[in-house]
């Protein structure tokens, strides 16, 4: 009775794990059943040590799936033959790797070899939106590592200085509509911008305007006499920059947009509605911002060979 127990066991253990290379909620059920444990331990630990780490949590996942898919290639430390994608000016302000590192480390321990430093990523973001009062949401699992980090790579993140049309464009190559456009843009309702993003707005716009006219004028010269201290100076994005709402929103309504990137998108007409709707409603958002970040963690994932499970999330195997 015990040998034939046995032998259907050993039978069933190929039908396990036959679907092991596709994405699925349980994908680690059976190979690291402990591993959403440790991230969700890991996030809040951090988190509740400096709340601005949910920012950059969310923003690592963001910034790693516009450049190459969601594959951890941000995380790649550069070598001297290559220069990576975390040393372009673009993400030069990310924040969160260490974080990663010691989920990595934590996971490593309990299941070497198992669990990607992509997944990683998504779950930690997820977490962290958690953590600040936005929604829980669940995503796929199973994504591996890619092996590219190049810097040139980061001109496909959109830039600060980008107005509705071209982030409408671009976002649309990805496969995201206006709507869901907004509701990712909502993201920046956690953190911070440095002034270097948005300096522009401040001073010479145009030879009627001395700063940029979609911009509340007190709200202007505020962030001038903020930034007077310099580029680095950080400005937060909303009133409440930890906290996972609707701030950004009534911001934009208010014409107190940080980046341009930001207020263009009350600009348009065809962002306005989703914006105004937003403000209004945050059930909305978060229900959108759900469907919206769980696509973004589709983009262009490598499943099976195509990649591999990085034992350190700073270099490849």
């Amino acid at each position: 009775m015990i040998t034939s127990s046995i032998v259907k066991l050993l039978l069933l253990i190929p039908l396990l794990f036959s679907g092991a290379d596709a994405l699925s909620m349980d994908y680690y059920m059976m190979s690291c059943p402990f591993m959403e444990q440790i991230i969700s331990n890991t996030v809040n630990q951090a988190l509740n040590r400096n709340p601005g780490l949910a920012a950059g949590l969310l923003r690592l996942h963001f910034h790693d799936c516009f450049v190459q898919g969601c594959d951890g290639s941000v995380l790649i430390d550069s070598t001297n033959d290559n220069m990576a994608e975390k040393d372009s000016p673009a993400n030069l302000s990310l924040q969160g790797y260490e974080v990663i590192d010691r989920m990595k480390e934590l996971i490593e321990d309990q299941c070497p070899g198992v669990v990607s430093c992509a997944d990683i990523v998504a779950l930690a973001a997820r977490e962290a939106v958690f953590w600040a009062g936005g929604p829980y949401y669940d995503i796929p699992r199973g994504r591996k590592d890619g092996r590219r980090s190049r810097i040139e790579d980061t001109i496909n993140l959109p830039a600060p200085t980008l107005n509705s049309t071209e982030l409408i464009n671009m976002f649309g190559k990805h496969g995201f509509t206006a709507q869901e456009l907004v509701a990712l843009s909502g993201g920046h309702t956690l953190g911070v911008a440095r002034c270097a993003s948005f300096k522009h707005r401040l001073s010479n716009f145009d030879e009627a305007n001395d700063v940029d006219p979609v911009m509340d004028s007190s709200f202007a010269m505020a962030l001038s006499r903020t930034c007077g201290d310099g580029d680095d100076v950080r400005v937060a994005f909303d009133r409440t920059r930890n906290s996972f709402d609707t701030g950004y929103f009534n911001a934009l309504q208010r014409g107190m947009g940080v980046l341009s990137s930001d207020q263009t998108l009350f600009s348009d007409p065809r962002t306005r509605r989703v914006v105004n709707g937003y403000a209004m409603n945050e059930a909305m958002f978060f229900l959108d911002f759900e469907q919206a970040v769980t696509k973004m963690g589709l983009m262009n994932v490598k499943e099976g060979n195509q990649g591999e499970v990085r034992r350190n999330c700073r270099r490849v195997n």
